[in-house]
């Protein structure tokens, strides 16, 4: 392998000045028809779900136009307006479009357009249609103004973007407590996480001067051991709040009171990739400080395993793919985390498994629509005969995940746990087992929905759904079967000069056998046996059977993560809070109100002195006499 220098930006010309659009087009959208209000109620799902396919078009026109460049011209600086210019500092607002942006560009526009398609179907009853596609078009926007920034101050816009659309997204039914709740949830737990990030930022402009990629890259390694791995644990602060990694992984699971649409949205393709996206254009930060790369490299093995636990213990259809969630993100954070190596595997996985977990909760929203929304697996079986457009492209996801030869995942899965267990032979092996539970888990959805036997409840009569939500199913199902094949000849060649990676001598489209890639599809093999073994040859409860089992029990209550931060966080907080509202009540109030009180006792005394009578104040002369004669006649004497 070689390890290439990164791109220094051109100037845009040609299409790349018009790079914006992209951004305002469903900016503009979602402006639109959150002004206008109810008069575009009948049209606004349609203009909304053409604003990402004209953004998409233009992602797919600048691709194009890089791929015709020479490599050393494949970074495009596209300056907007200046911004903020104070003292020293002045933070520009432009654009990076370079190979590492560009794929993101297109996975969020092209994703995204599909999930707006299916949401015609799947929200066509709904009275707040139109403000839930304006929301999508508003987090469409900010992700491409994440991804597209050319330094971290306008990132961060964007970042915050994301988050404020998310927040409106997962609590878009706020009449269910549930949904007000997990939307509020995510809210809180994403600021921990946007804090880091604000202490990177203000890290980078008090010592460079500037917020620009350019200026970090450069700056890095100029930087002492100390503070450049605190930059870059402050950016893993940041990526673990987006990315749902452990310690801020509490909000994920919650996120599924969102329409189906949205959690296909945020958490399959786009919000939960943005920490994966952070951590790697920042490469030049962790190439200084192998103790911050190691520590993401840590995180994303304890979230994958903690993932996939979690996965096998879900009833929740959509829980269990959000657990998958965590865990796939996970292995992205893993391969980031090793270095140069694995970086442009951490975006082939990324970029696989949005194509395949989008199918797959797209598929869940489609079951969902088919039973009375009922989103318990136990209520479902036997869906395979009943639902076959649904089953085949969910099974078609379900095969990318396990890594299934020749399918999407198991070119980019399998990349990332070989480089890991060459890397760091511990969590490659940790990494290898999670592939293992994977299968089971990802298995035992299969059996419990689409090949068991029926076990639906009464007045339920599961049906295929129409051909605006089956449609993008079939389109994503492509992808999660050939991309992997596609893309494993020439992503790693086309990621590692943007982000200091490193290119395979003989890259193709054919796997490269090695003995771990053996390893791997034997634990895969056995996953998926262990689950028929369980699943397949029994017959499946339709009420959550009562079990001793620590492991299940565990998993069932999220790994206890709220209960931890409940017992560590949340309750010493609020005993916190009442006792600074104790202090400020007695101490600081107290002194405002007997500082007044005084006054007003002094103030009293003294009116009773002015009471307008000669007398009084001849007294008082003549005791003021007196009292001054005393003295000189005191002092004298002494």
């Amino acid at each position: 392998m070689t390890l290439l220098e990164g791109l220094t930006p051109v100037a845009a010309t040609g299409l790349f000045p018009l790079a914006w659009l992209m951004i305002a087009i469903p900016l503009v959208s979602a402006g639109l028809f959150l002004v206008l209000g109810k008069v575009t109620d009948s049209f606004a799902h349609y203009v909304a779900t053409l604003a990402p396919i004209a953004s998409f078009i233009v992602a797919v026109a600048l691709f194009a136009d890089l791929l015709g460049r020479p490599e050393a011209q494949r970074a495009v600086s596209v300056p907007l307006y200046t911004w903020i210019t104070t003292g020293s500092w002045t933070i520009n607002v432009g654009l990076l479009i370079d190979p590492l942006s560009i794929l993101f560009a297109l996975l969020v526009t092209g994703v995204g357009s599909l999930i707006h398609v299916y949401s015609i179907g799947y929200m066509a009853h709904d009275p707040g249609r139109r403000r839930f596609f304006a929301y999508l078009n508003l987090f469409i926007a900010a992700m491409l103004v994440l991804v597209l920034a050319d330094n971290y101050a306008v990132l961060f816009v964007g970042w915050e973007g994301v988050g404020l659309a998310s927040y409106l997204l997962i609590s878009f039914w706020q009449h269910k407590p549930t949904a007000a709740t997990a939307g509020k949830k995510a809210f809180v737990v994403n600021r921990v996480g946007d804090l880091g990030l604000t202490m990177a930022i203000f890290t980078m402009l008090a010592f460079f001067g500037s917020s620009s990629f350019e200026a970090v890259n450069a700056g890095a390694s100029k930087m002492s051991p100390a503070w450049v791995t605190l930059l870059g644990l402050l950016l893993l602060v940041g990526a673990c709040g987006k990315s749902a990694q452990v310690p801020l992984q509490s909000w994920l699971l919650d996120a599924m009171e969102g329409p189906t649409p949205v959690s296909a949205l945020i958490h399959a393709a786009t919000m939960v990739t943005a920490g994966v996206y952070l951590v790697v254009r920042s490469h030049a930060v962790y190439a200084e400080t192998s103790t911050a790369a190691l520590a993401v490299a840590i995180v994303g093995t304890v979230t994958l395993l903690a993932g996939a636990w979690i996965g096998t213990s879900k009833d929740d259809i959509k829980k269990v793919l959000a657990g998958s969630t965590m865990s796939q993100i996970g292995y992205m954070m893993l391969a980031a985390g090793i270095g140069p190596v694995a970086y442009p595997f951490a975006i082939f996985h990324l970029l696989t498994h949005g194509f395949f977990k989008a199918n797959m909760f797209l598929g869940a929203g489609s079951v969902m629509h088919g039973m009375n929304d009922d989103v318990n697996m136990r209520h479902y079986g036997g869906l395979a005969k009943v639902m076959k457009i649904t089953y085949y492209t969910f099974l078609m996801g379900y095969l990318a995940i396990i890594g299934t030869p020749f399918f999407s995942g198991f070119y980019s899965k399998d990349s990332i746990i070989e480089a890991a267990w060459e890397k760091q032979p511990v969590l490659g092996g940790l990494a290898l087992l999670a592939a293992g539970v994977t299968a089971f888990y990802m298995t035992r959805l299969m059996f419990m929905t689409f090949w068991s036997s029926k076990r639906w409840q009464d007045g339920v009569h599961p049906h295929e759904s129409p051909a605006v939500m089956w449609v993008p199913l079939v389109l994503l199902a492509i992808p999660s079967v050939v991309a992997g094949m596609v893309m494993n000849a020439w992503i790693a060649g086309w990621l590692a000069p943007a982000v200091n990676g490193e290119v395979p001598l003989n890259p193709s489209w054919l796997p490269h056998i090695t003995v771990i890639g053996v390893v791997t599809l034997a634990v895969v093999i056995a996953g998926v046996g262990v689950a028929y073994l369980v699943f397949g040859r029994t017959s499946i409860p339709e009420s959550v059977p009562y079990t001793r089992n620590v492991f299940t029990i565990i998993g069932r209550h999220d790994l206890y993560g709220d209960a931890f931060n409940e017992a560590v966080f949340m309750k010493p907080g609020e005993a916190l809070t009442r006792g600074v509202v104790a202090l400020d009540t007695s101490v600081v109030d107290g002194a405002v109100r007997g500082s007044g009180a005084l006054t007003l006792g002094l103030g009293g005394g003294l009116r009773k002195l002015q009471n307008g009578y000669v007398r009084s104040y001849g007294l008082t002369m003549i005791v003021g006499v007196i009292v001054v004669g005393l003295a000189l006649v005191i002092g004298r004497l002494v």
